[in-house]
């Protein structure tokens, strides 16, 4: 009896193994395609059989690619676009769900389920309205009128995410700081948001991935070449380059980059804040 449900114990973790390695599998073969390609030189872009590593890696498709089409300028404005959006959106999202998780005040539940019925609306559905009120509101073509939209897009999401984060902060606590006298915002500031960390880690990375990869309404809202994000300026460098696969898989190589070491700053906080919102769930 005891051999037979050993024998299970290795059975199950033997084909749990093999689904997460056929998994990472999964998830890897891309990425390490991509980085391959950007190190072969055009002749072997499409060599039959493909092989795993380039017999002659060049990394002249990363000078090329660097080097041309203002690549550097449209990194420059995606580092601006997605920094200050995200620095914005964990501020305002976290006072708001401190405000809907701690205050009370007249249409404190209607208005939170209004920002939930915002959140089921398609975010392709918006991008007329999103134009004309841009248009009137001479944000078109504008940095800052990418973070203004792309704020108002995250807020929802965000705010429903940090509010569970502060509901599940013990009442004690703040409290206790009122009886020293506290204010709200103190509290708010000293108590609150050192507890929710992990929550604010995940609002951060969730938002600068959405900032740094958003391409349909940068598309439709920047038309000057010099305020173009580095999105619209792969998709264009790639219809300039149609062949030049390496080069393409170069630029998206080096765009990748800031949202790794986004992950990698944040991670700790990230899968702690990703297992409490699974408990809490």
């Amino acid at each position: 009896m005891i051999t037979g449900t050993r024998a299970q114990t290795t059975a199950g973790r033997l084909i749990t193994y093999t689904l997460l390695i056929a998994g990472v599998a999964v998830v890897t073969l891309p990425f390490w395609y991509m980085a391959v390609t950007s190190l072969k030189s055009q002749a072997f872009i499409f060599e039959i059989p493909p092989k795993l590593w380039p017999s002659q890696p060049t990394i002249a498709n990363y000078v090329e690619a660097l080097g041309k089409d203002q690549f550097a300028l449209y990194f420059l404005n995606s580092l601006i676009v997605a920094t200050t959006t995200t620095v914005l959106t964990v501020g305002v999202s976290a006072m708001m769900a401190y405000a809907f998780a701690r205050l009370e005040f007249r249409g404190k539940e209607v208005i939170f389920y209004g920002l939930l019925l915002g959140m089921m609306i398609p975010p392709v559905m918006l991008i007329i309205p999103q134009f004309i009120v841009a248009k009137h509101l001479h944000l078109l073509n504008s940095l800052y009128g990418l973070v203004l939209v792309y704020i108002t897009m995250n807020l929802a999401i965000q705010t429903f995410l940090l509010r569970g984060f502060f509901e599940g902060i013990p009442r004690s606590l703040e409290e206790a700081a009122i009886i020293e006298g506290a204010g709200r915002w103190t509290i708010f500031r000293r108590v609150a948001l050192p507890l929710v960390r992990p929550g604010l880690a995940v609002v951060a990375i969730f938002t600068f991935l959405y900032a740094w990869d958003e391409f349909p309404w940068a598309h439709v809202a920047i038309k000057e070449t010099s305020k173009r994000t580095l999105p619209i300026g792969i998709a264009l460098f790639q219809s300039e380059h149609l062949t030049e696969w390496g080069q393409v898989f170069a630029a998206s190589i080096v765009a990748i980059v800031p949202v790794v070491v986004v992950f990698i700053v944040f991670q700790r906080y990230f899968i702690r804040g990703d297992v409490s919102s699974g408990m809490k769930g």
